[in-house]
């Protein structure tokens, strides 16, 4: 079906325009402030009168006053839920909520959130509402609105680390993050106090847990205290996730405090302090060093607000997240490698923003005019000015050969005194580097994953720019002027930019052309003669189709991107002139054959033809030429492609010099040919309609790719004719009629539909009349003669060729129909349709009538905007814009500014639509009654007119969805209550609305016309349930076609009303996509008209959405959900689908719907059903709109889990398919029922409430409705409890019924364990039942079970430990021998003190009086907290915990009675012992043993004995792991039993100790390590002495070197669990355990090398300690901001094994020269230390204290060169190297670059083994490439003069890779040392000759001094491989082309950097030959071995 959407019309009224807009109501007309002003242009748009702004508040008050009820009374859902989506829907319409309303609904919505236990749906409702109420900073400050910050956190960090999947912490992180600006900055010091103790550095989750809370709870207003804090702790952490975060917090830090004024610390003491929660505190820290005796200027510093060492940082991270991946083995992983640490629970935050698009942010915002400007560029690229840098030192000069002049230093000389930045901005300057170094990487022959991120980086570096740029053309603007972007900063910017974008849009990635595009319509913007003429300059060549087809296509979508720039005058003046050219080089891009072309030019054309008119200019006195001539020009001859006119490289030369009255002229010439431009693209356009494919059934030609195609031309034609000149138009409507009258195409009969649609949409009348007398008579003739005429009912069928004719104009005419212009044709047309429904017998012909008619009603009764032109109507008429519209183009208007016209019904267009229901509509209704009669034979006759007729009623009835509003009567919305799917509500409570003003034609129920249409669409109600009910009776086949257009009819019946034909929601999508097209840059205030008329459009449909949320439902319409209901499980599958989508609908649109089908659904099930309507009845629950209702309302559940169950009856696969299918929906939404919510106060809330309601104008005396509602409320409760209790019976007694399928029977587990209570106390029925299925044959049964036992357990332990509601929802147990111990001493040394005492074994008697047990360290890395928890040792006899909560006794004593017997366990056993996978123990297995064990403490133990130690006993892998899982469980549950229990426990088990040691095989090897991981997991280690003991002494004793490499494997294997569970516990075993190791450095053993590298690396992590001065949060923030920049107070510095490491280095010479020789090597004492300290160092880097690994590494780093010079041992070497690469990877310490550079150097200056300089000298590049703006500028050129000597190397494979790595340096080098080293080389080649006599001795070294000369000539030339710098042309064509024959080396290297040059010079040749004189281009091309490259 295809009814024209009313959402696409767009109707010229020829019409006068109404003589006055509607009035506006007083109180919107007469409000100054901006959201009464905004309200007013809404009302100003519509063509009816809105509601008066007092009227809608009193709305809002009632909906606020249900919201405050529904809060008083608990009743959160449904009430609260309800009035929340009324509220919703209220902020549709666009009416102001004054402030403070707005604050107390945003205090109430932040309480709900916060109160403990709220339902996550409400929560995710809530949390929503704020998110909208609270997201304008304009509306709202701090000033006006403070929330506390602590109810969110205790919720959250309760939360986060739980091991339940709950969305809880996603919420609370969104609801944090969404009003941090409402936080107090006072509050930042106790936020500091309570997040940084948390921190732990060995443990990556305590980092970034730590570092989630500060960064979004931290208010950024005053980040002045805490800014260098956060630094110094993320340059010690090397972690991407840590990364992220942190760039996404700078982001908004930099983009905030271009306002000085926000940090003022003066405002923290001005803003209110009116919401502290409980418990919360403000301390006040001192802060002496931020204050100033000066006027507060803000946080800026020497970039942006950063300072340099730490911008250089950010650099250096920025430069990392590009991820390049160099040839250099991943030096990029070690960031993610790290993070492998954390686990998912850090993945349950809201993710923070890209950090690209972070990175872009604070370039940006950090931009200021605050360097020294260097002299600006003309280049392509930026050039670099010289920087500054220390004299370099000169390297000694040994003879004053060839090796020192090359490296001669390059730093003296003329040097600037002042360092210099490009445009005077360092930000700017640090950008531009960091592009020209990824440079080549833009390239599509170079482009990988990295490209989407590079182009990505550059567009949101544009974007925001421009964001910046205009906020600072605004006169509210708070940034001081001394710090704005400057026209400097915008222009380098581009120029910088543009290269890489020019290179980057011919990608093949859409990712990166879509980055691309938007990079460049932003520059067009900034810049736009920099960046149009560069691709105007690409476009000739690319659209004379010179060049493959994906460059045209790219040059088409570029020149869509700057098309602002030729159509908008006020982007670029000079700009329109190229415009017309461009389309006529387009024109081809039209071709069926190229689709992804024809969609570009498409694209284009609408971008731009949406701008301008199509019209010629009145040629002025001084217009240059005829404009006869100007016509006829070819698209070559014209002026604006005259490539001579472009500028030549960047600068716009001959564009400037016009003036615009000179453009002007140029373009009234152009303006000529836009009459032939526009009908050769008609032609175009025809002649692509007549090479479509034939149509088939669906009436679409071809597949979807045509569709699309005729889609797109018709959407840019459309766009033409709305704003051609009413001479081009009359000659497009001639071409258009000449071409429908005398063609017929079956092939394009949708697509010439389109094309007439495209004038109509112009100009109605005009169309009509041409079309209107034509196509009625040849639709009569063809009638007539016996189109149409063969009987046809299936929508499969093709069109047969002879009605090609008919459907050909019934096409054109349903194109061109408009309603206003068809009030004079309405005889004509009437006639016409009874004709037509008499007369088209076969489904085309009666659908294509059946639409005319549908087109025809709509366009009458619809109200819809009229036009959409560019300007507005009375400009378009003005003789001023006709003679000069060209000035008008790209015109932007504010929204007062708008004028719009309307269709609105009148009186005769509303008459013509009711005249046509009369005589047309009404007697097919009765003859489609009469079908129906008793006696009349139903055969394909009977079929063919049902179809027909019903057809013609349905699509009239489709056309009128806005002509007479619904009226709703008192007894019918009464008796709808009662039905209502809201079930146990007061009827007050359910939200219903007003109806408001919204454009329906007939409003008025006593309207006799309105009495008419309504009575007329009753009947036809009528007859869809008469036909419905004898259709199901008849039931045959043949009525298919008959029933699916019933349902359709039923569809429009119910559903075709108010917006469903201008859909708010698509309407909403369209705008938004519409405003993303048509933006320019964020914060645009002014926009295309085009624009408003779809915001117009948005806001009328608003309205119409708001009268179409509630729908009556009446009798007839309750029959004809009856009937869907039926037809959804009927034997079709066809008709089932649609028929249960059609009843999805309508749940969404009724109220009552599910309520009413689910009986019948249910009946369904039942035994005797036939197979596909118990099919239908199951597909149709298992929608989601009737799952959900069904199991989430308790009452409704026991009904439907009874029917679910009962469906076992039918064995049919299919059938059970469905089922189970359906159960997993069920599974999916049955949530733990728990009403602990209305047990929990918040008293803020029921404040907040109340001071809402006294806001409020609707006052209530008594308010006995919160009363009724409460005691509905808790009645509901009641209900619900019932109800759940019996469902659970049901359940269980279903389990339990041995017929139970085993399939049924999982899924009552799975329901079993759902509906498991903590509020509640748990049946014993219940706990036997799950207790019993923990060894049931089955192993889902077996998870589910074990993992409900879980649930038992800790429910039980939660209703007994739980002080209150609120420690119950949040999980909190109040352990009895848990202490807080206040802190008494806050220094290092206590903390270590502490640390120590792990290794005491405790005195069990002073532990029960004195808390020493403590099994986390929450606190005490960077800070102590104010406590710490310890826990008290156990009574020796007493049960800790036991008895347990009285409520729970039934449920306890079950699970006694059974884990008492022996033969439980035996069970058990017999399953976790049975064979699997696993290498490890299962955590469910030993969760589900240790949760009985800490039920009933030892009782079980002697049960589960005897099974244990024959477990242990049999050495089969899966009995031992087996073993393990009991033990584990066993040893794990016993943490709190009687400590005399805990005694005979391990008295039993040590001896075991022994058998487990003793295991001589591999496979048990990882089973044993793992128990010993879990045991120790988040333990204090002297809980389990015997282990640790039995461990320790292990290690100790065993022989590294004996014979038997297993049992040393196996000590080390469990003793790296012990040692990686403890982490920093585990401290005091460290020096002697790392003695151990040491001594045993000599081993033989490789593997255990390896382990002992492990140790080194951890024990190097957990003794990583910060240095404040004492361990107080305000001690180490203070000294992060005034300590020196390269103080370690992280203690990051890798001091720790400085001993060790200087051992290293003293013995590793000697070990060299006691080497094995040969093959023995590897054996060697110096390898084998070599390979471990490889592993070691390479471990670290890898981890989260990477940065440490430099401390050992540079001491290493000689040793390590001499590693890779190793030629017997290939591990060594490979592992030496790999670590140098991936070191680079890490940011380095600035304290640390020079002197590893210098080790480098050295290696490279003096290494006599070739190779190594070979494997170094890559090295240089990396390390250069990933730390570059870290190096100084004085070493940057010290390694270019080290590199150069190594030009001059003996070997050429080390000068080619000297020449390769130079090439890469010079790219962001001084730019003096390049000029300084060019000189040099070009004097060394001169004075370079080679002896005639090749065996002369002088003969080689002039070679090599040649080839050396000509590698830095080539290393100059490829480091500039996008750009001709004026030192070029000269090397290339007077210097390298005279040594093209020289002998090898000399002549392949220059041919190499030739070939180099084509490659990467053949894009932009066109531009870059202009550099060339001619004689140089002529020895160039001799260079290139006679191409004609450069012809």
């Amino acid at each position: 079906m295809h009814i024209p959407d009313a959402s696409t019309l767009s109707i010229r009224d020829t019409g006068p325009p109404p003589s006055s807009s509607p009035p506006i109501p007083d109180d919107i007309m007469q409000g100054s402030d901006r959201y009464m002003v905004k309200l007013r242009s809404y009302a100003q748009s519509l063509p009816y009168s809105v509601e008066p702004n007092s009227k809608m508040q009193q709305m809002l008050d009632f909906i606020l006053l249900r919201i405050t009820q529904s809060i008083e009374a608990k009743d959160y859902d449904p009430g609260l839920m309800q009035w929340d989506s009324m509220l919703t829907y209220w902020c549709m319409l666009k009416y102001p909520i004054p402030k403070e309303k707005r604050i107390a609904i945003i205090k109430i919505y932040f309480h709900v959130c916060t109160t403990p236990g709220m339902p996550s749906h409400i929560v995710a409702a809530c949390s929503d509402g704020l998110q909208v109420l609270s997201r304008s900073k304009k509306k709202l400050s701090i000033d006006d609105l403070r929330l506390p910050w602590m109810p969110i956190y205790k919720i959250l960090s309760k939360d986060l680390f739980l091991t339940r999947r709950h969305q809880t912490s996603w919420y609370m992180g969104y609801i944090a993050e969404n009003v941090r600006r409402f936080f107090h900055p006072a509050a930042i010091d106790e936020m500091l106090a309570t997040f940084l103790p948390m921190m732990n550095g060995t443990s990556l989750n305590s980092i970034l847990a730590s570092q989630y809370y500060m960064l979004t709870f931290l208010p950024l207003s005053h980040p002045q205290s805490y800014l260098p804090m956060l630094f110094r702790i993320w340059q010690s952490v090397n972690s991407y996730m840590f990364d992220d975060r942190i760039l996404q917090f700078l982001s908004r830090l930099a983009e905030m405090h271009v306002d000085p004024i926000v940090s003022d610390p003066q405002r923290i003491a001005d803003i209110p302090d009116d919401a502290r929660s409980e418990g919360e505190g403000r301390p006040n820290w001192p802060k002496e060093d931020l204050e100033t005796k000066w006027r507060w200027s803000g946080l800026f510093s020497e970039v942006g607000i950063f300072s340099e060492s730490e911008w250089n940082f950010i650099m250096a991270k920025c430069m990392a997240s590009m991820e390049i991946p160099l040839a250099d083995s991943g030096s990029l992983t070690t960031g993610p490698n790290a993070d492998g640490q954390a686990t998912f629970e850090m993945n349950r935050l809201p993710k923070p923003t890209w950090r690209i698009a972070s990175l872009a942010r604070i370039i940006v915002y950090s931009m200021a005019p605050d360097g020294m400007p260097s002299p600006s560029s003309n280049a392509p690229t930026p050039l670099f000015t010289p920087l500054a840098s220390g004299t370099s030192t000169p390297l000694p000069q040994h003879n004053g050969g060839l090796g020192d002049y090359l490296s001669a230093p390059l730093g003296k000389g003329g040097r600037l005194k002042t360092k210099t930045y490009l445009a005077g901005s360092k930000a700017l300057d640090s950008l531009v580097k960091l592009i020209a170094s990824t440079e080549s990487f833009f390239h599509p022959t170079n482009s990988g994953s990295w490209t989407s991120d590079l182009s990505a980086f550059i567009k949101y570096i544009v974007y925001d720019f421009n964001k910046r740029w205009y906020e600072e053309q605004q006169p509210d603007c708070k940034t001081p002027m001394h710090r704005r972007l400057t026209r400097e900063i915008k222009r380098e910017l581009v120029k910088s930019l543009r290269t890489v974008t020019l290179l980057a849009m011919f990608s093949q990635d859409s990712s990166t052309v879509s980055n691309i595009q938007s990079c460049m319509k932003s520059m067009s913007i900034m810049e736009p003669d920099l960046i149009l003429h560069p691709i105007l300059q690409r476009a000739e060549p690319a659209l004379e189709a010179l060049v493959e087809t994906h460059r045209t296509t790219a040059v088409i979508k570029a020149l869509g991107a700057v098309a602002p720039a030729m159509v908008c005058r006020h982007v670029y003046y000079p700009g329109a002139k190229h415009l017309i050219p461009i389309l006529d080089l387009l024109l081809p891009g039209i071709d069926l054959n190229d689709p992804p072309k024809t969609f570009c030019t498409t694209s284009f054309i609408s971008e731009v033809a949406q701008y301008i008119k199509f019209g010629e200019l009145a040629t002025s006195d001084t217009a240059m030429g005829d404009g006869v001539d100007q016509a006829s020009r070819t698209p070559g001859d014209l002026p604006a492609l005259e490539i001579e006119q472009f500028p030549d490289g960047i600068e716009s030369g001959s564009e400037a010099q016009l003036s615009k009255g000179e453009e002007d002229a140029i373009l009234r010439d152009t303006s000529g040919t836009f009459a032939d431009w526009v009908a050769a693209f008609l032609r175009r356009v025809i002649l692509l309609f007549e090479n479509l494919p034939e149509e088939g059934p669906n009436g679409a030609a071809g597949g979807a790719t045509e569709v699309q195609l005729v889609d797109a031309v018709s959407g840019a034609f459309s766009q033409i004719c709305v704003h051609l000149s009413e001479p081009l138009y009359d000659m497009v409507l001639g071409q258009i009629v000449d071409y429908a009258t005398q063609n017929v195409r079956s092939n394009a009969v949708r697509a010439i539909h389109q094309l007439v649609e495209c004038v109509a949409n112009a100009n109605p009348a005009k169309t009509l009349d041409r079309f209107l007398p034509f196509c009625e008579q040849s639709i009569r003739t063809e009638l007539e003669h016996g189109a149409s005429s063969l009987r046809i009912t299936s929508s499969r069928s093709t069109p047969l060729p002879s009605d090609a004719t008919l459907h050909w104009n019934l096409a054109i005419l349903r194109g061109a129909i408009d309603g206003r212009a068809t009030l004079k044709y309405s005889d004509r047309l009437i006639s016409l349709f009874k004709l037509l429904n008499e007369k088209t017998f076969s489904k085309r012909g009666y659908s294509s009538s059946g639409k005319l008619l549908s087109s025809t009603l709509l366009t009458l009764s619809h109200t819809y905007p009229l036009e959409n032109k560019f300007v507005n109507p009375d400009e378009w008429d003005s003789e001023e814009f006709k003679a000069n519209h060209h000035q008008y183009w790209g015109k932007l208007y504010r929204p007062e500014d708008i004028k719009l016209t309307w269709h609105i019904p009148n009186p005769e267009e509303i008459d013509f639509v009711l005249r046509i229901f009369r005589e047309v509509i009404e007697p097919i209704l009765d003859t489609l009654h009469s079908l129906l009669e008793p006696g009349v034979v139903r055969d394909e006759i009977w079929r063919n007119d049902f179809c027909r007729h019903l057809s013609f009623v349905r699509n009239a009835f489709s056309g009128i969805p806005t002509l007479a509003q619904e009226v709703t009567s008192p007894e019918e919305h009464q008796a709808a209550m009662e039905s209502s799917d809201i079930l146990f509500e007061i009827p007050e409570m359910i939200a219903t609305i007003e109806p408001l003003n919204s454009g329906f034609a007939l409003s008025d129920s006593n309207d006799p016309r309105h009495q008419y249409i309504t009575g007329l669409r009753h009947k036809f109600g009528e007859f869809l349930h008469k036909a419905s009910v004898s259709l199901q009776k008849q039931g045959s086949e043949n009525t298919v076609d008959a029933v699916h257009g019933l349902l359709r009819s039923i569809r429009t019946y119910m559903l075709e009303y108010g917006d469903s034909r201008d859909s708010y929601y698509l309407q909403s999508d369209r705008y938004q996509s519409e405003l993303n097209i048509a933006r320019h840059y964020a914060g645009q205030k002014v926009w295309p008209r085009a624009l408003f008329v779809r915001r117009a459009r948005l806001y009328h449909a608003a309205r119409l959405r708001w009268n179409s949320i509630e729908r009556k439902r009446g009798r007839l319409e309750d029959l004809l959900i009856d009937d869907v209901t039926q037809w959804s499980m009927w034997n079709y599958a066809t008709v089932r689908e649609s028929s249960q989508a059609l009843l999805e609908s309508l749940c969404n649109t009724f109220d009552g719907v599910r309520r009413r089908c689910l009986p019948v659904l249910y009946k369904a099930l039942e035994p005797g059903t036939e197979d596909d309507r118990m099919k239908g009845a199951l597909w149709t629950l298992n929608l989601s709109v009737f799952a959900k209702y069904a199991v989430g309302e308790p009452t409704l559940t026991i009904e439907f889990v009874k029917r679910l169950f009962s469906c076992q009856h039918n064995e049919k696969a299919s059938i059970q398919d469905s089922v189970g299918s359906l159960a997993e929906t069920c599974l999916n939404n049955l949530a733990e029922p728990s009403h602990v919510i209305y047990n929990i106060d918040n008293d803020d809330l029921i404040v907040t409430s109340r001071n809402l309601r006294a806001l409020l104008s609707v006052k209530v005396e008594g308010d006995e409705l919160t009363e009724r509602c409460r005691v509905q409320r808790v009645k509901r409760i009641s209900v619900a409890n019932e109800a759940i209790s019996t469902t659970t019976d049901t359940l269980l007694n279903i389990a339990n019924d041995a017929n139970t399928h085993w399939r049924y029977a999982i899924v009552a587990v799975r329901c079993l364990r759902a509906l498991l209570r903590r509020d509640a106390p748990l049946k014993a029925a219940h706990v036997r039942y799950i207790l019993s299925k923990t060894y049931d044959s089955n192993a889902s049964m077996r998870y589910y079970s074990q993992r409900a036992v879980m649930k038992i357990s800790r429910f039980i332990k939660l209703r007994s430990l739980a002080h209150n509601p609120v420690d119950i929802v949040l999980e909190q147990n109040h352990n009895p021998l848990r202490r807080k111990v206040p802190v008494q001493e806050y220094t290092r040394e206590a903390a270590e003190r502490a640390l120590q005492e792990y290794r005491k074994p405790l005195d069990l008697e002073y532990a029960r009086k004195q808390p020493l047990i403590r099994d986390k360290v929450g606190s005490g890395w960077v800070a102590l907290d104010k406590t710490i928890d310890y826990f008290l040792a156990p009574h020796t006899t007493k049960s800790t915990f036991q008895p347990w909560d009285a409520d729970s006794d039934e449920a306890v004593a079950t699970i006694r009675e059974m884990v008492k017997d022996e033969s439980f366990w035996r069970s058990l056993s017999t399953h976790y012992s049975a064979e699997n996978s696993s290498d490890v123990i299962l955590q469910d297995n030993l969760c589900c043993v240790k949760s009985i064990f800490q039920l009933l403490d030892d009782e079980p133990l002697e049960a589960l004995k005897p099974v244990v130690e024959e477990l242990l006993a049999n050495k089969d892998k899966n009995k031992q792991r087996a073993a393990a899982e009991f033990l584990s469980g066993v040893i794990s549950g016993s943490k709190h039993w009687p400590v005399n229990a805990q005694a005979e426990l391990w008295k039993w088990f040590t001896p075991h100790m022994k058998t487990i040691f003793s295991q001589k095989s591999n496979e048990s090897l990882s089973v044993w390590a793992s128990f010993f991981e879990h045991v120790f997991y988040n333990k204090d280690p002297r809980r389990l002495q015997p282990i640790v003991d039995y461990i320790m002494e292990e290690f100790k004793t065993v022989d590294f070197n004996g014979e038997s490499t297993f049992e040393i494997i196996q000590v080390l294997c469990f003793f790296r669990a012990f040692y990686e569970q403890l982490g920093i516990k585990f401290t005091p075993w460290v020096e002697d355990v790392l003695e151990r190791c040491w001594s045993q450095l000599k081993c033989e053993h490789e593997d255990v090398l390896a382990y002992f590298s492990e140790i080194l690396a951890f024990c190097g992590k957990i003794m990583w300690r910060p240095n404040p001065s004492d361990l107080t949060p305000e001690t180490f923030v203070r000294e992060c901001r005034t300590l020196p920049r390269f103080a370690d107070i992280m203690g990051a510095r890798g001091v720790f094994h400085e001993e060790r490491v200087m051992y290293l280095v003293k013995q590793f010479p000697v070990w060299r020269k006691e080497r094995l020789p040969g093959v023995r090597a590897f054996q060697s004492t110096y390898d084998r230390v070599g390979v471990l300290v490889c592993k070691w160092l390479f471990q670290l880097i890898h981890d989260t204290n990477a940065v440490s690994a430099f401390d050992c590494i540079l001491p290493l780093m000689p040793e390590l060169i001499h590693f890779t010079e190793v030629n017997d041992n290939d591990e060594l070497t490979y592992r030496a190297k790999l670590l140098m690469v991936r070191m680079c990877g890490v940011i380095i310490p600035r304290q640390f670059i020079d002197p590893l550079l210098d080790e480098i150097f050295t290696a490279i200056t003096s290494s006599p083994s070739w190779k190594v300089r070979l494997k170094i000298l890559p090295l240089v590049q990396v390390f250069y490439f990933r730390q570059s703006s870290m190096i100084g500028d004085g070493k940057l050129v010290e390694m270019v003069e080290v590199i150069c000597r190594c030009l001059d190397d003996e070997v050429v494979e080390v000068r080619e890779m000297a020449a390769t790595t130079l090439s890469g340096i010079l790219r962001l080098s001084p730019r003096r040392s390049v000029i300084a080293l060019k000189d040099r080389f070009v004097r060394l080649i001169k004075n370079s000759r080679l002896p005639q006599d090749k065996k002369s001795p002088a003969y080689n070294p002039a070679l090599r001094q040649l080839h050396a000369a000509i590698l830095g000539v080539c290393a100059l030339i490829d480091s500039y491989p996008y750009t001709i710098e004026r030192w070029m042309p000269d090397l290339l064509t007077n210097v390298l082309a005279e040594h093209t024959y020289d002998p090898i080396p000399v002549s392949t290297t220059v041919r190499k950097c030739a070939s180099m040059f084509r490659k990467t010079h053949q894009d932009t040749w066109h531009e870059d030959s202009k550099k060339f004189t001619e004689e140089q281009l002529a020895a160039l091309s001799a260079l290139l071995s006679g191409s004609s490259y450069c012809e």
